[in-house]
């Protein structure tokens, strides 16, 4: 097989978790700008992501968010979504929004309210077993904002016992995945703030517990495909969310910040034997100015051109020139690579797929975007507030 025939037969494999939140309307802490069209339940939500997976063929999967998208009946949401050519994906928890969450959730210094947010968990996992989703994701915006607020310690023991009663709760073929972020909304220690900490826990926990890593969840500089290599190495590694942050927050498309990061995380995916399905690559946006759909396909084709990228790196010409210590030339290697135009590699494999070879502009001339925003009037736009 060719070197392009073989990126081709990869690339074809290839599946992006969209999220069901992406397609609501969102923004800021200071306003939400609401566009026309945008779904106001969670049936048409997956009607939305069903139309990116049919123009990119990549998206075969939908995540769900507890509460946001609760129903009365999981098992008739999950037909809705097969139906269209979809699966529900990995369902995540909520336990930011509520009142009693103030001082934290799973971490909260009053056991009532830890009791009712491990609840929460426990519901979130019922759900997976009535969708048949295989991931549970995890993230908590515990944490303190003074010196003093609260025990650091004990609160990663309260950490620890919510998330083992939660694990405990888990079927053979479910995983939990845990999250971390580097702050906010807690400003002076965040309960799992960083890859050792989620690492730490998981590795306490077992197998069935895994690491997501998201690509805006860092500090500034911070090298994020080390941490994907290491925890590659470690088998640790369950998901990516991916997304894009150029000063704190994390909820711009992926790859518009620094496309190249995306490219060598990707390389460490593929170096690390990370593309399989056992490593998700889920999207975690929220498009709060552009058009919702069109983001979306967007942010999936930005994960397929980085991963053709990495895909083209000369492996036994990057690893000669580094046993030979010639620096120079294991970077010529990487850098041939990721300068590669791969739009026409991925325009023929859309063509063998029988798809339109740009996503984008067969979305805009499939009337969708029209049709829904003349059909969706009326009732509750999905969304978060503000």
């Amino acid at each position: 097989m060719t070197e392009f025939a073989a990126v081709k037969a990869a690339l074809k494999t290839q599946a992006v978790e969209t999220p069901s939140w992406a397609y609501g309307n969102s923004g800021t802490r200071f306003k939400v700008f609401a566009q026309p069209g945008v779904p106001r339940t969670p049936e048409e939500k997956i009607d939305d992501a069903a139309k990116v997976h049919e123009f990119t063929g990549a998206a075969p999967t939908v995540a769900l968010h507890i509460p946001w998208d609760r129903v009365d009946d999981f098992a008739a949401l999950a037909k809705h979504a097969e139906e269209r050519g979809l699966t529900l994906g990995a369902i995540n928890s909520n336990t930011f929004q509520d009142d009693d969450y103030r001082l934290g959730s799973v971490c909260h210094p009053d056991a009532a309210v830890r009791r009712k947010a491990v609840g929460h968990l426990l519901e979130c996992v019922d759900i997976m077993d009535a969708t048949g989703s295989r991931d549970l994701k995890l993230w908590f915006a515990d944490g303190t904002n003074y010196p003093g607020q609260d025990d650091l310690r004990e609160r990663q023991d309260r950490l620890t016992e919510a998330l083992a009663q939660v694990h405990d709760r888990l079927g053979d073929d479910q995983r939990m995945l845990l999250e971390y972020k580097f702050f906010e909304p807690a400003f002076y220690a965040t309960d799992v703030p960083d890859w050792g900490t989620a690492y730490a826990h998981c590795l306490k926990l077992g197998p069935k517990a895994q690491v997501v890593v998201d690509t805006g969840h860092h500090a500034p500089g911070t090298n994020i495909e080390f941490i994907v290599a290491t925890l590659l190495r470690e088998g640790k590694l369950g998901a990516f969310d991916f997304n894009s942050r150029f000063y704190a927050d994390d909820d711009l498309m992926v790859g518009a910040a620094d496309p190249f990061q995306l490219f060598r995380i990707m390389y460490e995916v593929i170096r690390g034997g990370g593309f399989t399905p056992d490593v998700a690559f889920m999207l975690d946006q929220c498009h709060n100015i552009e058009a919702k759909i069109p983001a979306i396909i967007r942010s999936v084709m930005n994960v397929q051109e980085a991963t053709a990228k990495a895909l083209l790196v000369d492996r036994d010409a990057l690893a000669a020139a580094q046993r030979s210590g010639d620096v120079l030339a294991a970077n010529a290697v990487v850098m041939d690579a990721y300068n590669t135009d791969v739009r026409p590699l991925l325009a023929e494999v859309r063509t063998e797929l029988g798809l339109d070879p740009d996503p984008v502009a067969a979305y805009h001339r499939s009337g969708w975007a029209e049709r829904i925003a003349a059909e969706r009037v009326g009732g509750q736009q999905a969304g978060w507030g503000a």
